[in-house]
């Protein structure tokens, strides 16, 4: 591939651009809003100026509801040899381009599972794909040179290849991504008329399920449009287990003790499955869930208080593998949680408690 035009700069547009145009690839930039293919190309992820004859691989980055449209007119004009789409859903603008009798040879679905809650191009990053899977959903239909070119983007953006059926692929986003968006919002949305006494006592738990609850609503409304069916099954399963909750929570308020028997069963059971669910996510590099110890430290709000924990924690010879921060209500100060293999974590919290630093157990 030595050329490509991405059409729509969004957060992920102009992230695979960025990624493309870092490897050396000539990108044309073109959106419906010119100022914002204006801004991608000044952050260097290509030229908003027009190719002069087709380019290698077209990606179309606009909302599911547009993309079918946004292809077959891309496709008329001849703008390239290749075409795929980075939609969130893939079943929907597949049938929708058969409907409109589009020739499916010089196209593939695909579908990047990255992101952030931010959007448009001044959230985007070259690095945002890095490790990450990217889903493709060729056909028989689907010719092995555009196969070929969607696998050398995944490899330019240093993301999984990960080839799935589009229907499946819809029933998995809305598993992993879909719902939990919505879940994440209706939590959320409990806190909009809560008491402010209540708000401060905010802990990470709550921040991380309300992390993605800052997303944008216009593009969240696009991509739930283009996948309701399966989006509501799981949230129907998700309702049944609110239910069952809700029982159980009630019947450990009952005066009977079979009734707060039952309730404690129900509690653990829910959160015995939640247990067993957690430990199928993958860890590290998509490898297999693994196990750390928090070492928590005590920090300050100062400028260069996060580098200098970083530094002493490197100077022990300890990989962190991740890091949360949770800040103190109330106080210009937090922990810093370490996240490190079992094996390490006394070294270096006698390392670090060496170099002066407050190690909380």
């Amino acid at each position: 591939m030595r050329t490509a035009v991405v059409i729509g700069t969004g957060l992920v547009g102009t992230s695979a651009a960025l990624a493309l145009a870092s490897r050396g690839i000539t990108v044309h930039l073109v959106d419906r809003d010119p100022e914002s293919a204006r801004t991608a190309a000044a952050l260097g992820a290509g030229t908003d100026g027009p190719a002069e004859g087709p380019v290698d691989l077209a990606v179309v980055a606009v909302p599911p509801a547009r993309t079918a449209t946004v292809l077959a007119a891309a496709m008329r004009d001849g703008v390239a040899r290749g075409y795929l789409d980075v939609a969130s859903v893939k079943g929907g603008p597949r049938r929708e381009l058969e409907a409109m009798g589009a020739d499916l040879s010089p196209y593939i679905g695909t579908h990047p599972m990255a992101g952030k809650e931010r959007s448009g191009p001044l959230a985007a990053t070259a690095d945002l794909f890095e490790g990450r899977p990217w889903v493709l959903t060729p056909t028989r239909d689907t010719d092995t040179e555009v196969l070929n070119l969607a696998l050398e983007l995944i490899a330019l953006c240093r993301a999984v290849p990960v080839v799935m059926d589009a229907d499946a692929h819809d029933r998995a986003v809305a598993l992993v991504s879909h719902t939990p968006q919505l879940i994440s919002s209706m939590v959320a949305a409990r806190l909009e008329e809560a008491d402010e006494s209540a708000v401060r006592l905010c802990g990470q738990g709550i921040r991380d399920v309300t992390r993605i609850a800052a997303s944008d609503p216009r593009m969240w409304v696009e991509i739930l449009s283009a996948n309701p069916g399966p989006v509501a099954d799981v949230l129907a399963g998700v309702a049944a287990d609110l239910d069952e909750t809700v029982a159980a929570l009630r019947g450990l308020q009952s005066a009977d003790e079979g009734e707060r028997r039952a309730g404690t069963e129900g509690i653990q059971d829910v959160l015995r499955r939640g247990n067993a669910g957690r430990v199928r996510v993958p860890g590290k590099h998509g490898a297999g869930p693994a196990a750390y110890e928090v070492v928590a430290v005590l920090i300050s709000d100062r400028p260069g208080e996060l580098a200098a924990i970083f530094a002493d924690a490197g100077r022990s010879g300890t990989n962190i593998e991740d890091v949360r921060i949770e800040h103190a209500t109330g106080q210009q100060a937090g922990l810093v949680q370490l996240m490190v293999e079992p094996s390490a974590a006394p070294a270096l919290a006698a390392a670090l408690r060496e170099r002066g630093w407050s190690i909380r157990q």
